[in-house]
């Protein structure tokens, strides 16, 4: 669709300048014809007393026709000459819309065909030129500042819009379809090859050993057995003695383990621990026990509420680092960004990628927009005001197509220059 409101074309200085220079021309070019035609009426007059001055007849009588009929051609291929409405004159103004059509239809199918295309992008480095971008501390900081600006209505959007009850709940659906027992099978075996129980196990008997000779625990652990023991052994104060009896008992136990890498105990809790994973991994009463677990951890009530805290809390601490009130996360995510930029500078396989991917991208959008394209190109030029386009063109080329009637001129001067003198040969013989 063509619209209305023509597009008006602004002229710079260097137009300016050539306007002046366009005019320059047309005067000398104009004075040029006319010097032809006071030389044709001097050599026509001065022909009766000599006839040499023929000659210089027919050169200006033949340069006068050369220099009218190449005015008129210049003049035509912009406006009507003399303001006549001769038709197939003022070719470009009648045929804009063809000009128009034919201009996008030529960009369409030569500037932007797929082989070019393709060509043309591989040869711009994308991504130096977004790690050079990131690297600048002062753009990474525009970065950030402009994705913080962006994040609090995002999160808005994704709450009034329900994508985040949608985002929950497929999340939920594919925690549900997670296999855990394979999974934590996986995981415990990785855990014990690299042997890692070992250190676990020192870390606990260590924590066993403290536990157990702190006052408070020997308190909780006397008032245990004094409750179990018959009321005759509590006279006499037995549970103090067990407990003592207990405590030496266990605390010298768990000294041994800890200190002797190959206490027996160590190798009992290797091979409950070895067969702990293929049990999980077979067993389908521990795959289930996994699952029941999962479920019931995904059901409670407080998993539900945690997401919401931790939501509003995110949502919170964007809002104040947004607003200005804190810099933490702009500071953050600057950072990052820097960082970015330096590893992709110094990584060639991923600017290669990145490179790639571009490359594809663009060439699949420029491939389904280029139709558009032609298009916009040929409305734009369709609502352009032809008479400023006609004087942009014409202060732009002008100058060279002046030369065209000088050339004219000249050419068709000589070539009655020659006809006449053919004709006075031809005569004499």
């Amino acid at each position: 669709m063509v619209t209305n409101e023509k597009f008006v074309l602004v002229a710079d200085a260097g137009d300016i300048a050539r306007a002046a220079e366009l005019r320059r021309i047309k005067l000398l070019a104009t004075l040029v014809l006319g010097g032809c035609v006071v030389v044709l009426i001097i050599a026509k007059v001065m022909e009766r007393v000599h006839p040499g001055f023929g000659f210089l007849a027919a050169f200006a009588e033949a340069a006068t026709i050369g220099g009218l009929a190449d005015w008129y051609a210049v003049v035509a291929l912009f406006r009507h000459p003399l303001g006549l409405p001769i038709p197939h004159t003022a070719i470009i103004q009648q045929n804009q819309h063809r000009i128009a059509d034919k201009l996008g239809e030529f960009i369409e199918v030569h500037f932007l065909s797929p082989l070019p295309v393709e060509a043309k992008l591989r040869e711009v480095d994308f991504a130096s030129f977004i790690s050079d971008w990131l690297k600048d501390s002062k753009k990474s900081t525009d970065l950030s500042r402009f994705v913080l600006r962006l994040l609090p209505e995002a999160l808005t959007a994704a709450e009034t819009s329900g994508l985040k009850t949608f985002v929950t709940r497929r999340i939920v659906t594919q925690l549900q379809s997670v296999d855990l027992a394979p999974l934590a099978a996986g995981t415990l075996k990785g855990f014990i090859a690299e042997g890692r129980h070992r250190g676990m196990l020192d870390d606990l008997l260590l924590a066993l050993h403290e536990t157990l000779n702190k006052p408070e625990t020997l308190a909780l652990l006397r008032e245990k057995i004094r409750d179990e023991l018959p009321t005759l052994l509590k006279l006499y104060r037995a549970d103090k003695f067990l407990l003592n009896k207990i405590a030496a008992s266990a605390t010298s136990f768990f000294e041994e383990v800890r200190t002797d890498p190959n206490h027996p105990f160590r190798d009992e809790v290797d091979r409950i621990l070895l067969a702990l994973p293929d049990k999980l991994a077979n067993d389908k009463a521990y795959a289930d026990r996994l699952d029941g677990l999962k479920r019931d951890l995904l059901a409670r009530p407080e998993l539900a509420a945690l997401a919401r805290d931790l939501w509003a809390n995110v949502t919170t601490f964007i809002a104040r680092n947004a607003s200005g009130e804190s810099t933490v996360l702009q500071q953050h995510l600057t950072k990052v960004f820097v960082e970015a930029g330096t590893q992709l500078a110094g990584d060639a396989d991923m600017r290669a990628e990145i490179n790639t991917g571009i490359v594809v991208v663009l060439r699949s959008f420029i491939a389904d927009q280029k139709s558009g394209v032609s298009r916009f190109i040929s409305d734009q030029v369709k609502s352009w005001n032809m008479n400023q386009l006609i004087n942009l063109i014409e202060i732009n080329i002008g100058k060279d197509l002046q030369y065209i009637r000088f050339n004219g001129a000249l050419i068709g001067g000589l070539a009655g220059l020659a006809l006449h003198t053919a004709e006075v040969l031809i005569k004499a013989l």
